[in-house]
């Protein structure tokens, strides 16, 4: 039985969730392995439109437990308010799960977070400012809280002072505060740790028992490749490892216990925030791309970056992560676009031309795309459900960008919709075996 791991193969904003909220059906368990609310995955199912912040995509499948792994970190804040909108939508929250050791964003980080960016002026990196990068720091320096803290007063009160302390400088600004007073913080986060506590598991041997049971189980990651905090377009990156080898780390699995990985990746691409995007269209083609593809940010509305299809990044993004299929997105979006480009090399300013993901950040920031130009279509492909309906350039293009990448395309997204998709190739060896 295969376990999946669902990544992001550009910038973010993919439609990962619409792919996890497929297959989570037949899947055991679904699980989120890093990241924290500066993430969200939007599905259309029913009619309705849901936007998941932390929990797993898969929580609209009744038989499917979700997992919020040890390597998320969980602004308990965010997380109660989720809940308490799913309940009341009528969504079944009964099998969400919270693991033990995932760490906690507190009051202090959303305000340190504000503060590090406001610092860096013109330099700002474009964080979401909900205090993941300050969470993530306190971990690594060992200064964390962690969802089991909730569940011992005396623990937790002492670990918030000790957190503290090393903050008082940069958090002068807020010492006025009340939001930063100890017995506020521990009173606030001890009635979290009630609300939380039915859901507070050992998620790592829940995954291990499904995965030696033989269920599927999907890894669903936040963010994608290129924002990784190593492997990304480092400082403009999220401040965790959003690519599937993380997905072991995040959530106390094995790397063998991982047999397949699906890149996400849209039929354009965009960005949020600032860093290099080579492909990007500062134009009115690019501002038609965001209009009919709905490109405003699911956590901040903030309105996203476009450009034409990178099949070097991508293709760096698939070795960085082994992936083994990729799942196109939008690419209704391209229909009636005209010409279609795709980027398949860059160009340095001395006239190089570089045909792999260039390492040094000062070259990839002044690189010009090299593209190859490929005819569009102008049939609307939002009705298609079978790959011969699909307009004969639609398949040209998909056929070159799979071909550049080195990976096969498993699905096609042509709509919002979760039935909006055309599935590729050997669906069944991999589905049919988890029905």
């Amino acid at each position: 039985m295969p376990s999946i791991a669902i990544v992001g193969a550009q910038w973010g904003d993919e439609g990962k969730g619409k792919v996890v909220d497929l297959l989570a059906e037949q899947a055991t368990v679904v699980a989120r392995f890093q990241g924290g609310n500066n993430a969200g995955h939007t599905i259309v199912r029913g009619g309705e439109t849901f936007k998941f912040h932390l929990i797993p995509s898969g929580i609209l499948s009744p038989t499917t437990t979700c997992v919020i792994g040890n390597g998320v970190v969980v602004d308990p804040a965010v997380l109660t308010a989720e809940i308490d909108g799913l309940r009341a939508r009528g969504v079944d929250i009964d099998n969400l799960r919270l693991s033990a050791n995932a760490h906690l964003i507190m009051p202090y980080h959303l305000m340190l977070d504000q503060v590090g960016e406001a610092k860096l002026g013109k330099l700002e990196i474009g964080t979401t400012r909900r205090g993941i990068g300050p969470c993530y720091a306190d971990k690594a320096a060992r200064l964390g809280i962690r969802v089991q803290d909730l569940l011992d007063e005396k623990i937790l009160k002492k670990k918030i002072m000790a957190a503290l302390e090393p903050k008082r400088l940069m958090l002068r600004p807020f010492e006025r505060d009340p939001a930063l007073d100890l017995q506020t913080i521990t009173e606030q986060y001890l009635t979290y740790g009630h609300r939380l506590e039915q859901h507070i598991a050992d998620t790592a041997a829940l995954l291990h028992r499904a995965l030696d049971d033989g269920e599927l189980v999907i890894f669903e990651g936040a963010q994608a490749a290129l924002l990784d905090i190593d492997h990304g377009t480092y400082p403009f990156v999220t401040s965790s490892n959003p690519v599937a080898g993380a997905a072991c780390v995040g959530t106390g699995v094995g790397p063998r216990d991982i047999t397949e990985v699906w890149g996400v990746a849209k039929a354009y691409a965009t960005r949020v925030g600032a860093g290099p995007f080579p492909t990007e269209l500062d134009d009115e083609l690019g501002e038609e791309i965001r209009r009919r593809g709905g490109e405003f940010g699911t956590t901040t509305g903030r309105p996203r970056r476009t450009g034409w299809i990178d099949v070097i990044a991508l293709r760096y993004a698939a070795r960085i992560n082994g992936m083994t299929s990729l799942a196109i997105t939008k690419l209704d979006v391209l229909g009636g676009v005209g010409t279609l480009r795709v980027c398949t090399g860059y160009r340095t300013g001395d006239g190089a031309e570089l045909d792999a993901f260039p390492y040094h950040q000062t070259v990839l920031h002044h690189v010009e795309p090299v593209y190859a130009d490929l005819p569009g279509w102008e049939e609307d492909i939002s009705d298609c459900r079978e790959v011969d309906e699909l307009p004969e350039n639609a398949l040209a293009f998909l056929r070159f960008v799979e071909q550049r990448v080195g990976v096969p395309i498993a699905l096609i997204g042509v709509g919002p919709s979760r039935d909006q998709v055309v599935w590729l190739g050997e669906r069944s060896p991999l589905l049919a075996s988890a029905a």
